[in-house]
């Protein structure tokens, strides 16, 4: 069955760095888009970034730009988004997606899978 498992979350001070995994099983990985998202409780989930198929062409989201990157690795059906300059108000708890035959969306509803989510805390 369709799998997402992200790992790598955690407790971090602020201006420091995290680096999560997406390890996907279960589908072709390579024919999917894979993309980040993060959700507070009692709010909407948040785009945070996304990479087409091939990797070649990566989105952010304005508040995450020049600060984070998202790659992928089909050979290890793997998606990571490495965090750098944390912020307070980057805590949440971030999902990893996954969309077929995408192109690297912004819009949660065009992605079919999601995994369970990973926590990331930063302090101050």
């Amino acid at each position: 069955q369709v799998q997402l498992v992200e790992s790598g979350g955690g407790m971090v001070q602020a201006g420091g760095s995290l680096r999560l995994s997406c390890a996907a099983s279960g589908f072709t990985f390579s024919n999917y888009a894979m993309g980040w998202f993060r959700q507070d409780p009692g709010k909407e989930r948040e785009f945070v970034a996304a990479i087409n198929r091939s990797g070649g062409r990566q989105t952010y989201a304005d508040s995450v730009k020049g600060r984070f990157t998202i790659s992928r690795d089909n050979a290890k059906n793997t998606v990571y988004l490495q965090m750098n300059s944390l912020r307070p108000e980057d805590t949440d708890v971030y999902y990893c997606a996954a969309d077929l035959f995408g192109v690297g969306d912004s819009d949660r509803y065009e992605y079919e899978y999601r995994g369970q989510g990973t926590q990331v805390t930063v302090s101050r």
